[in-house]
């Protein structure tokens, strides 16, 4: 017995030997073997390819000859990978001068079918490199440069042999002629409706595109919803490596004040953005508690 009358047997005491039952017990974890985490490493990958393939970038093969010399491509022979950016036009449409890869439009003429394995094993792997540039991609996905769009008009020529969007001449370093006494096609007058692009091919001479496509006229437009994304660069072969231009080709038509306005309009909104962030700034730490000392 102890002096307050208490057993000891009723005393709450602590035994440093004893281990606490309520400490939870770490077990080691066991390490998946290869063969487990192989398949589920595949398929990680696999997911995140379709989701960059589909929401981000895709890569492009350059199958003909009609964007030289932009982008090289031709019959037989191993044509550009280009990186296409799918990102782009979630916020803007299209513009003159961008390089745009589309799906072909129903009034298109189609090109034949695609070179494709008669095996449907070896059929499906073609298909799949398709999208990561290993094979030769499908005839439904064409290359070409816009040059007009909604509510243009685009003819051609003037005597100079030029194409005209909304009467005056484009400027066109990218146009490559076949021969140097070469004169491009003419075709008539006609105005782009809205949501609807007028493109053509680089190597004018030889690109079937909005002047023939469908027969021409409004058959040979491309919906903006066709538009899968914008050539941003050559990624293979390595000795090709380099961005793809936007030159504006209607640049020059544009009056001089019109040109000056990403400018201006840069400089403008410069001094309400930085006074707009001060003031949230100011406002945060206002609001910011003090720390007791």
């Amino acid at each position: 017995m102890t002096g307050d009358g208490r057993g000891a047997e009723n005393l709450d005491v602590d035994d440093p030997g004893t281990p606490d039952s309520t400490e939870p017990v770490k077990a080691k974890k066991k390490k998946r073997p290869l063969w487990v985490e192989l398949p589920i490493l595949i398929g990680v990958a696999l997911v995140l390819t379709f989701v960059i393939q589909t929401f981000i970038a895709r890569v492009f093969v350059i199958p003909s000859e009609s964007m030289e010399q932009t982008l090289h491509g031709c019959a037989g022979c191993t044509g550009d990978r280009v990186l296409v950016d799918r990102v782009v036009y979630y916020f803007r449409d299209p513009e003159p001068g961008d390089v745009v890869v589309f799906e072909r439009p129903a009034t298109w003429d189609q090109n034949g079918s695609v070179n494709r394995s008669g095996n449907a094993v070896v059929a499906w792997f073609q298909d799949i490199g398709s999208q990561f540039g290993l094979a030769e991609p499908s005839e439904d996905d064409v290359v070409k440069r816009v040059i007009a769009v909604g509510g243009q008009t685009v003819e051609c020529c003037d005597e100079r042999n030029r194409v005209l969007v909304n009467g005056e001449p484009l400027d066109e370093p990218y146009f490559a002629k076949a021969t140097p006494d070469a004169t491009q096609q003419e075709f008539g007058k006609i105005t782009v409706p809205e949501g609807m692009l007028f493109v053509l091919g680089d190597n004018r001479n030889n690109s079937r595109d909005s002047r023939s496509q469908g027969g021409g006229g409004v058959n040979g437009f491309v919906p903006v919803d066709n538009v899968i994304g914008k050539a941003r660069a050559i990624i293979l072969p390595p000795s090709r490596w380099q961005g793809v231009g936007d030159h504006d080709p209607q640049a020059l038509s544009a009056p001089a004040w019109q040109s000056g306005i990403p400018v201006g309009v840069g400089i403008a909104a410069a001094w309400p953005t930085l006074w707009l962030g001060r003031r949230v700034r100011g406002m945060l730490t206002r609001g910011r508690p003090t720390a007791s000392r």
